[in-house]
């Protein structure tokens, strides 16, 4: 399956460790995570804010789901939540770190059916998170 993974790039990146641990976490369990960090797409060539705009939706509208670390505030990364859940309607994991304690109220206040929020601990619990989320959608 193909993954877009969303995260802080520009954002608070404190723990953008844990976001290319997602990527990793993906790909290790045989799946496309599809991400600016993820080495395997990396363009070769600095993009244009359009260029970056175009081929993220387009990763979007091909993805199966959203799986975003979003422990750091990212406009981006909200973004790309609010487009998967209500422009493509395909199902979003928000994963933040447990030592986050000011998460976004737009993402604690969503209802939709399509949005999982998680917390994890540790790279364990994280892929342990992700792992059953894919094994659902496979269902």
């Amino acid at each position: 399956m193909i993954f877009y993974c969303a995260g802080a790039i520009r954002g608070d990146t404190k723990y953008q460790k844990y976001y290319k641990n997602v990527i990793e976490i993906i790909t290790l369990l045989g799946h496309t995570a599809l991400s600016e960090l993820n080495d395997n797409f990396k363009s070769g060539v600095p993009l244009t804010d359009k260029e970056i705009f175009k081929r993220d939706i387009k990763w979007l509208e091909k993805s199966k789901a959203v799986i975003a670390e979003y422990s750091g505030a990212s406009t981006g990364a909200g973004f790309e939540i609010s487009y998967a859940l209500y422009k493509i309607e395909i199902p979003v994991l928000a994963l933040s770190h447990k030592k986050v304690d000011t998460v976004s109220a737009l993402i604690m206040g969503c209802n939709s059916n399509l949005l999982s929020v998680k917390q994890y601990e540790d790279t364990e619990e994280l892929k342990k998170i992700i792992s059953d989320f894919i094994k659902k959608l496979e269902k």
